[in-house]
């Protein structure tokens, strides 16, 4: 199996319906051993049963802004784990009202929350697991194409994924001296609980799907399944990149075309909408 023997630390899942769930799935089913992290007591009781459901027993509890957690994260995974090959990224948080009004109106306050959290978090746990991550092993984190793109109700969030894919870049530089790669994955909109707090998400949802060029939205074992390659010796020569896994929604230049009832030629939305 293609990650047999290997150990990694996957750190914000939420639960089985996430991002982190998929790439978890992906890379236990092809032979890792995984420790996981959780936010507060109430995630705790989200993670424990994701953690058995992977024959873990070894979750940690992981406030990312927290000087403490990750001061003392590497003991700990040393402790249970000793090294470990990859470390999975899948964090990100931006004041509600931040997502609701437009970004012109974003505060300072929530401007600092989104980058600390998004962006600034994975500077700190690269530092953090650095004593125990292998030399050749890799790091993975999670974009979106409103990092690189206007995508509404996103606002400060794609401000955040834009310095975060820009930090990718910088921190594989760093890192390589060590034969360490940092890798991310620009994934499609999917249905999680980070997502539930964009505007008209559903919308979004429908508007890739008509318009990607494989006409579908990607699930979470799509991309799981892409992270996995990337977290793998398969990927030993890929490093500083964004791996688009949007069913090539992002190749769009502007939305597909088609001949309505009228023989007008119109957008596959605005056929949609008739």
């Amino acid at each position: 199996m293609i990650m047999q023997d290997k150990k990694g630390l996957i750190v914000g899942v939420a639960n089985n319906k996430s991002i982190a769930y998929g790439i978890a799935k992906a890379c236990y089913e092809q032979g890792a051993k995984l420790a996981f992290t959780f936010l507060n007591d109430t995630l705790k009781k989200r993670v424990e049963p994701i953690a058995k459901e992977f024959d873990s027993d070894f979750i940690y509890e992981l406030d990312v802004n927290n000087e403490e957690h990750l001061n003392t994260i590497a003991d700990k995974i040393k402790k249970n784990l000793g090294e470990i090959d990859f470390v999975v990224h899948a964090v990100a948080f931006a004041p509600k009202e931040a997502l609701e009004n437009s970004f012109l109106q974003t505060t300072k306050e929530a401007f600092d929350i989104a980058m600390g959290t998004s962006v600034y978090s994975l500077l700190a746990l690269s530092r953090a697991v650095l004593p125990v991550l292998k030399s050749g092993g890799s790091i993975l984190t999670l974009s979106y194409l409103g990092g690189v793109k206007y995508i509404p109700h996103y606002n400060v969030m794609g401000v955040a994924k834009a310095a975060l894919e820009s930090s990718v870049r910088y921190l594989a530089r760093d890192l390589g001296e060590r034969q360490i790669r940092v890798n991310a994955i620009s994934a499609g909109p999917i249905k999680t609980l980070a997502a539930s707090g964009i505007g008209d998400f559903r919308m979004i949802l429908k508007y890739n799907e008509i318009n990607a060029p494989l006409k579908r939205n990607v699930s979470i074992e799509d991309v799981g399944n892409s992270a996995m390659y990337l977290l793998s010796d398969l990927a030993r020569g890929v490093t500083g990149e964004v791996h688009y896994v949007d069913a090539g929604y992002n190749i769009m230049g502007m939305g597909n075309v088609e001949k309505n009832k009228q023989g007008q030629t119109v957008l596959c939305w605005d056929n949609q909408q008739e």
